[in-house]
């Protein structure tokens, strides 16, 4: 259920979505609606979420797999139902997917895991993350899964619907499909 509805897209300001847009005409989304309830906040958001989602130094399947895990670990069907999208684009698996579903115990979930159980990094895991990232990939990391779950928290909070013709691919707020991590925010996989 939406708490706060989404700015009807015919009112939109779209210097406020600049930052995103680059002037370009983009198509409704609910998430982009709710930001315009807050032009300002909208508009400093943006431009950090576009420095995160556009402009990282991560490759771009290591950002989405990140991204799949913070969405799946918040229930955020918004989140997840946008980002498998991109996610299949930089080429991730469905075996990859099922790995983050399942919260299996690679390199992306575990870093996912331990930021957002106990904000940091452990030295081993650390070490063995910098054997694949350089610091700025580090860096992109944490903040890319920062800013995400923070997002989750707002679309979850103030009930960001799907937008029409999304699919969450089976995600609910309640029980996970057999076999399927159910650890929930906060709760590594097993």
């Amino acid at each position: 259920m939406t708490r706060l509805p989404p700015v009807p897209y015919e009112k939109w300001d779209a210097e406020v979505l600049r930052p995103l847009t680059g002037g370009r005409t983009v198509p409704p989304s609910n998430a982009l609606g709710l930001l315009l309830n807050h032009p300002r906040l909208a508009k400093a958001f943006l431009t950090f979420s576009t420095q995160l989602l556009y402009r990282s130094t991560l490759p771009a399947r290591t950002r989405e797999l990140a991204i799949l895990r913070v969405a799946w670990r918040h229930r955020c069907r918004y989140e997840w139902a946008h980002h498998v999208l991109m996610a299949r684009a930089a080429g991730v698996t469905e075996k990859e997917l099922q790995e983050v579903r399942r919260g299996t115990g690679t390199l992306v979930n575990r870093a996912v895991d331990e930021l957002e159980s106990i904000s940091s990094l452990s030295d081993e895991l650390y070490a063995q993350l910098s054997e694949e990232l350089d610091e700025r990939q580090l860096m992109d990391l944490v903040f890319t899964v920062g800013a995400y779950g923070m997002q989750a928290m707002a679309y979850n909070t103030f009930g960001v619907e799907l937008d029409p013709g999304m699919d969450d691919g089976g995600m609910d707020h309640g029980r996970m499909d057999k076999g399927i991590d159910d650890g929930g925010p906060g709760e590594p996989a097993a």
